[in-house]
């Protein structure tokens, strides 16, 4: 978890992106690291297996993030996942926006290139965190709208791949040859997926029960 005044992710976004909160409430923005497969998604799975189950990881993030609002009963603490829609079909929240004014990934977009090669192209940004470079996920907030920090120092986040030549690869290998995941390599990582949570993302999610070892029945 990264910690962030609301007031940073506000600044860098159009109104109609805004978290609806005070510019100095508190927030942490949630990633995942590529244990996590091992370590919370399959023992969720284990545990829960008579239940239904409709996607193991968004519900394993959601029962995680639930257990730790639990640990603040005297707290007003709001969860933002990042698979939640607002009616207008918009993100609740930017993800890897959180991420970057939190200092937890760097952003690398388009505007973050001098000489663009692309034209009309429309480019999609991407996050690479310096220990696990693509090899990690952005899952949600945590929102303690009772709690201001208006002192907070905002921590820059570290720009690993700071070569021009780099970032249009990655924005290259990430907007076009994203299936292959070479982008995850841009820099050096020292952890990524294992085969088995590869090979999981990269089956279609209705055949990812029988990875998991789940009953059809469970889905």
């Amino acid at each position: 978890v990264f910690l962030f005044e609301v007031g940073w992710y506000n600044a860098v976004l159009q109104p109609a992106f805004h978290l609806p909160y005070p510019d100095d409430t508190l927030a942490f923005v949630v990633l995942s690291t590529p244990s996590m497969f091992d370590k919370a998604l399959k023992p969720f799975v284990n545990k829960e297996r008579l239940k239904i189950i409709r996607d193991p990881v968004d519900q394993c993030v959601s029962h995680h993030l639930s257990r730790v609002k639990e640990k603040f009963p005297d707290q007003r603490v709001d969860v933002m996942f990042d698979y939640e829609m607002l009616p207008s079909r918009k993100p609740r929240f930017l993800a890897q926006t959180a991420a970057h004014v939190a200092g937890a990934a760097y952003y690398y977009q388009r505007k973050d290139v001098k000489l663009d090669p692309w034209g009309k192209k429309k480019i999609f940004g991407v996050c690479i965190h310096p220990k696990y470079g693509g090899w990690f996920a952005i899952r949600g907030l945590l929102l303690f709208p009772d709690i201001q920090v208006p002192l907070l120092e905002q921590p820059a986040p570290v720009d690993c791949v700071s070569t021009e030549e780099k970032r249009i690869e990655l924005l290259e290998q990430f907007n076009f040859h994203w299936q292959d995941g070479r982008y995850r390599d841009i820099i050096e990582v020292k952890e990524r997926y294992s085969e088995e949570q590869k090979a999981y993302f990269a089956t279609p999610p209705a055949e990812r029960f029988r990875l998991l070892g789940l009953p059809q029945e469970a889905q």
